[in-house]
């Protein structure tokens, strides 16, 4: 076997490793580069290979740095399988629809703006591309080993990330290559812990946070309820840009956990997110991907997802009227990173008050307006417009769908006899961090790939 690193090779978005076994090549994930403008034009640039020479691929879970190009990459001639977990099939449709609507909205507004003699703006594809592309996923449960392509078999392992999360064990030539797509924390709420791996001949492994350790889960949900508090009693609004597959049902799953300690009851609390309106009900036809604690919350009541004063803004004007609220709203919409979607429009109207506060749950890449944000900007551009930052901010660290510096270390470690080991998914920072700690503890001399690097396994 022999892998090929192309994307997410030294930063955080557009994984991107092409395999080459048994005379086959396979590509592992297809995903968007996220980012500055600057970064995110880069994905109209030509893939670093054939599309048309590819004959399968294999999907770790459903964000959009992970699946974001599939359509584009059928677009430009791939029409071998794509095979996924069953929950991924269930939301690929839902991420890739949403973000080729995107993408035309973009192109349209863009184009609205034209200037004489400038081409016109193009998406980067189509919903009519999504859709084609969805007939291509072939769903795999968890543990069961398939031949994918001849002489090349996978087995899909829970990561424990989000709901269809995978490791990915590729069998081929007599050698196994593990590929850990993102890995969750352990004690992760809903979802069970990654699983573990016996042995590898080779391990491509995430280090998003490669170099920090996550806030004990109790302090972070105890500081997640004194923000409520803090808001409540200044008679302010919250916003949590949050994606809308994995952190948008934590962030309900806690709510209903704490509805009395937090006294939820009292407030009004939107989720503006079609998107993860859709999501909820994959979460609802999957239960037997839970956890035992997942299952008993959901038993109970309130349940997560039907909390008595949650309301679900399907339309632009359901999301228009909650501007209309003055105080006690907490307004959970994506994206998760603060660079697309309706959050936008709710930070453009309440950036500036002073009595909003802004709770970031997740991982801000650089580029982000949330980076930005996160990093103390006084002033922020949205839609075109300047924008003054008044608002309190908070980071929320211990709720991160990664795990940690410690995490990934332990899942490494338990590992037979500690292979070689690449590290992909990560900023270079956190990277040399984590491969400084791993060398130390286990005598790996870790790689970091970067576009172009090849390696035998």
């Amino acid at each position: 076997m022999r892998v090929h690193f192309h994307g997410a090779a030294g930063e955080v978005t557009g994984s991107l490793h092409e395999v080459e076994a048994a005379g086959h090549r396979l590509l592992l994930d297809c995903g968007m580069i996220q980012g500055s403008p600057e970064a995110e034009r880069r994905n109209f640039d030509p893939f670093p290979f054939e599309p048309s020479r590819l004959d399968a691929l294999v999907a770790s879970h459903a964000h959009i740095d992970h699946i974001g190009r599939i359509p584009l990459l059928v677009k430009r001639g791939f029409a071998g399988p794509i095979f996924v977990q069953e929950a991924t099939a269930d939301l690929m449709p839902i991420m890739l629809l949403d973000a080729a609507s995107i993408a035309e909205n973009d192109a349209e507004r863009a184009n609205r703006h034209r200037r004489p003699g400038e081409p016109p703006a193009q998406p980067l594809y189509t919903r009519a591309d999504a859709e084609a592309a969805m007939r291509q996923v072939r769903p795999l449960p968890y543990a069961q080993r398939t031949q994918v392509l001849p002489g090349v078999e996978i087995v899909l392992r829970d990561a424990g990330h989000i709901l269809g999360s995978c490791v990915v064990e590729v069998f081929a030539e007599g050698r196994k290559l593990v590929f850990s797509g993102d890995l969750g924390p352990k004690g992760t709420p809903i979802l069970r812990d990654p699983a573990t791996i016996d042995r590898a001949d080779l391990v491509l492994m995430e280090s998003t946070y490669g170099d920090r350790l996550h806030r004990d889960r109790d302090a972070t949900i105890a500081e997640l309820g004194d923000v409520f508090g803090h808001a409540w009693r200044e008679g302010g609004n919250v916003l949590i840009p949050a994606f809308a597959v994995g952190r948008s049902q934590e962030l309900l799953y806690w709510f209903a956990r704490h509805w009395n300690d937090w006294n939820l009851s009292r407030w009004k609390i939107f989720l503006d997110s079609p998107m993860a309106a859709k999501v909820v009900q994959v979460y609802d036809r999957n239960h037997d991907l839970f956890d035992e604690d997942a299952r008993r919350v959901w038993a109970a009541q309130p349940s997560p997802f039907r909390l008595p004063n949650l309301r679900l803004a399907a339309t632009p004007q359901d999301s228009m009227a909650i501007n209309h609220v003055d105080r006690g709203a907490i307004v959970i919409a994506g994206s998760g990173m603060a660079n697309a979607g309706r959050i936008l429009h709710h930070l453009r109207h309440r950036l500036g008050n002073p009595r909003t506060h802004v709770v970031f749950v997740g991982y801000q890449a650089e580029g982000t307006l949330g980076r930005r944000l996160v990093d103390g900007a006084r002033w922020v551009r949205i839609h075109g417009r300047d924008v003054r930052a008044n608002a309190q901010r908070h980071t929320i660290g211990g709720l991160s769908a990664h795990t940690d510096q410690r995490g990934l270390i332990e899942w490494y470690g338990q590992i037979a006899d500690h292979p070689p080991l690449v590290l992909v998914h990560g900023e270079d920072k956190a990277r040399e961090a984590l491969a400084g700690e791993i060398g130390e503890r286990f005598g790996t001399s870790a790689v970091l790939a970067r576009p172009g690097l090849i390696l035998d396994v």
